[in-house]
C-alpha cells in the first residue's frame, strides 16, 4: 500500500536528517520538477540530484520541522523551519513548500524562501 500524499511529505522532510541524497531521490518521479525559488527549476532526478548536491555539499547536519501541513488531493503544502548547521554558521530557515504527488512520488516540489536569511546564517553572520 502506497503512502498517502500526506505521509509521504512528512516522510521526506525527515528523510533530510538523514542527509542520503540517493534515499531523498527515491521519492521523486523521474520527470520531477524542484523548484528553489529564488534560483531556476530543475527537471529530472540527474538534475534535481546535482541541484541538492550543489547546495548541502558544506551541510553537517539539518532537521525540518513541519509547523503546519495543508492537504488538497495530491497538492501539499508544507510550512516548516529548516534547521542546517554547516562548519561556518547555522540558520534556522522559515519555508513554505508546495508538494505535487502522484502514483506516491513527488511530480513537483517548490520552496519558498527568504535567500538573504539562508545566505547570512550560513556564513556566520
Amino acid at each position: 500500500m502506497s503512502r498517502s500524499p500526506e505521509q509521504l511529505v512528512r516522510d521526506f522532510c525527515e528523510a533530510w536528517a538523514r542527509l542520503d541524497l540517493d534515499e531523498l531521490l527515491s521519492y521523486f518521479a523521474e520527470d520531477a520538477v524542484y523548484h528553489n525559488m529564488p534560483g531556476q527549476p530543475v527537471q529530472g532526478r540527474d538534475a534535481i540530484r546535482a541541484s541538492i548536491e550543489r547546495f548541502t555539499a558544506s551541510w553537517q547536519s539539518t532537521e525540518w520541522e513541519i509547523l503546519n501541513l495543508a492537504v488538497d488531493g495530491g497538492t501539499v503544502l508544507a510550512e516548516r523551519v529548516d534547521r542546517t548547521r554547516t562548519a561556518s554558521g547555522s540558520v534556522d530557515l522559515p519555508v513554505a513548500g508546495v508538494f505535487e504527488v502522484r502514483d506516491g512520488l513527488i511530480h513537483a516540489w517548490r520552496d519558498y524562501f527568504d535567500l538573504e536569511t539562508f545566505r547570512k546564517g550560513l556564513a556566520g553572520g
